[in-house]
This record gives structure tokens, C-alpha cells and sequence, in this order.
């Protein structure tokens, strides 16, 4: 299905969602990795926001388009780990001006927005769903590279619940083209700056237990941001490390935007559901890892949200 729509097409443009994460890097350079291997006599562009310095290392990475020309009309446009038009940020323009659009994507609040979808919200990754629809035969060491990377950063090093055997088997496939997957995983997951390892340190100090210990909850403001010199992609992981808090079903975390609002990210057990609660402002995700802006305080947005959390637990 889309190779079939790659090969109809003379121009194609990739872009994924704004502040992109590893999976959303992953995914979009491997599947750049290999329309360029593949299909050389073809223009294909890559659009996204600046990425993590550690993902700099990927084949590729210095290609990465960070604005659009206006007047730029593409045969295709695949979007990737992308659940809305709207997240896709400065290249939406692209997507609504491409002859064809195709959205590969495993996120529960897609509403398959894009004339062709390949959405599967069980899928550990949109990384993985890549790899399926390329065939691990077509991937090279330098897709397999950016794949694996994705699929580590979205399992949490495949340790969250979206990681299945299927999971394993795709691994195991790309560690078999000769990847190193020991730096990888150490250098763009494990390793922190001395800066993001201070603000982990002031989120996990200055957090609090919620719903008679069932959550837990903590906030970064721009002013404490700009104090330890971070930026909001160098907060990547603390959420996840709140919901390591033990007797915690859901963990909140929450840094403030340029205009005031907040950036909300949700983690959970079975116990929730936290696509459901950011869906009910406005946001999404999956079942276990989600998120949404909201505006008003950090009290006055856990006042909206723990009513909510409060009806699944």
C-alpha cells in the first residue's frame, strides 16, 4: 500500500508531529533512509522541528528541512506518528497542498485524516508499523538504525505494555543488520546533560501524591526552565520516571508554554485509560502515554483533570 504510493509519485514529502520524539525522528528518517536508497531519481523531503542533539548522529539527520517554501507542491505526503493535521506544525501547508496524502500512525485518537491510512493503535510504535510496511529484506543498516532507535524510545527500551513478540522479532531483525544497539540505547535514552539530570531532580523533589496516593503529580514552569538552562525537548523522561512511583496509577507532568498554557503528559497502569482523559480537553495518545495543552494554573488544571482520572479509578 505504500510502496505503491511512493512509486506513483515523483515528489514526495515526509513530516511528522511537532517537538518530535524518537519514534517520530525514527520513523521519519527510516523511512527517508530508504526511499533515497531505493528510489533515487525521486525528490523526497523531510520536514521537522529541530531534534535532540543525540539523534544527531542518524543518516540523515543534517538533510532534515526546518521550514517550507511557499510555493512547494509535492506528488505525495506521508505523514508520520502524526494523530492530526494540526500536529504536524510548521508543514501542515505541504500536506494540504500535496496531490495525495498517507498517514501511517499507531496513535488510539487518529482519525485517519489523510486520503490513505495505515493506523493500528496497538502497535508498539509507528516506527515498528514502518518496518513492517517496508520489509525487513528493503532495510538497510542505516534505516535499521533510525527504526530501531524509535521503537526503543516509544517501548521505553521495551519495557511499556505496547511492546509485543512482534516487537522482539522486528528488533531482533534490525539488530541483525549490524546496528549498535548497546549505543544507541545508551546514548539517546539512558544518558542525560548534567542540566536534565538537575531538573529531574527539582520535578521528582518538588512533586506531590494525589487521589490517596493513586497519582502523582509535578510541574516546571518557563522561569525554573530558563534558571537550569533547558528546553522543553530536554524534558523528555521525567514523566516516565514519575510513574515509576510506587501504588501510583497515573502519573501528570507538566511544563509551561511560551504563551502561558501548559504542555501536559500523562503515563498510567491498566488502571487508566489516559487517552481518554486527554481526550476530554482536547488532546490524545494511547491508552497508557498521552497528552494535551490546557490552560490556567498547575492547580487549576489538576482541579479539571483529577474528576476525570477520578471516574476510571
Amino acid at each position: 500500500m505504500l510502496n505503491e504510493a511512493i512509486k506513483n509519485a515523483a515528489s514526495i514529502a515526509i513530516g511528522g508531529h511537532v517537538r518530535p520524539d524518537g519514534d517520530c525522528v525514527g520513523s521519519c528518517l527510516g523511512l527517508y533512509r530508504y526511499m533515497k536508497e531505493q528510489f533515487p531519481d525521486k525528490q523526497i523531503d523531510v520536514y521537522l522541528e529541530s531534534i535532540p542533539a543525540p539523534f544527531l548522529f542518524l543518516k540523515g539527520a543534517d538533510e532534515i528541512r526546518h521550514e517550507i517554501l511557499a510555493d512547494q507542491i509535492y506528488d505525495l505526503f506521508i505523514a508520520l506518528d502524526c494523530g492530526d493535521k494540526g500536529r504536524l506544525g510548521f508543514s501542515a501547508p505541504l500536506f494540504e497542498s500535496a496531490k495525495k496524502t498517507f498517514c501511517v500512525d499507531h496513535h488510539v485518537s487518529n482519525q485517519a485524516f489523510a486520503n490513505e491510512n495505515h493506523i493500528e493503535p496497538d502497535a508498539s510504535s509507528t516506527s515498528e508499523l514502518v518496518y513492517d510496511l517496508l520489509g525487513v529484506d528493503n532495510i538497510s543498516k542505516n534505516t535499521a538504525e533510525c527504526l530501531y532507535l524509535g521503537m526503543v524510545h516509544d517501548t521505553g527500551v521495551f519495557r511499556h505494555s505496547c511492546t509485543h513478540p512482534s516487537t522482539m522479532r522486528a528488533a531482533a531483525s534490525l539488530m541483525e543488520k549490524g546496528i549498535d544497539f548497546t549505543k544507541i540505547i545508551t546514548e539517546t535514552f539512558d544518558e542525560k546533560t548534567f542540566a536534565q539530570n538537575q531538573i529531574l531532580g527539582y520535578a521528582l523533589v518538588n512533586s506531590r501524591l494525589l487521589l490517596n496516593g493513586r497519582g502523582v503529580a509535578s510541574s516546571i514552569s518557563r522561569q525554573t526552565m530558563e534558571s537550569y538552562e533547558v528546553l522543553p525537548k530536554q524534558l523528555d523522561g521525567i514523566v516516565n520516571q514519575l510513574k515509576l512511583t510506587k501504588g501510583a496509577d497515573i502519573a501528570i507532568f507538566m511544563y509551561e508554554l511560551e504563551n502561558g498554557s501548559y504542555k501536559v503528559s500523562l503515563r498510567s497502569t491498566e488502571a487508566v485509560d489516559v487517552s481518554c482523559v486527554a481526550g476530554r480537553f482536547g488532546g490524545g495518545g494511547h491508552a497508557r502515554a498521552a497528552g494535551v495543552n490546557m490552560s490556567g494554573t498547575v492547580d487549576e488544571i489538576l482541579e479539571n483533570l483529577l474528576p476525570v482520572i477520578e471516574e476510571q479509578l
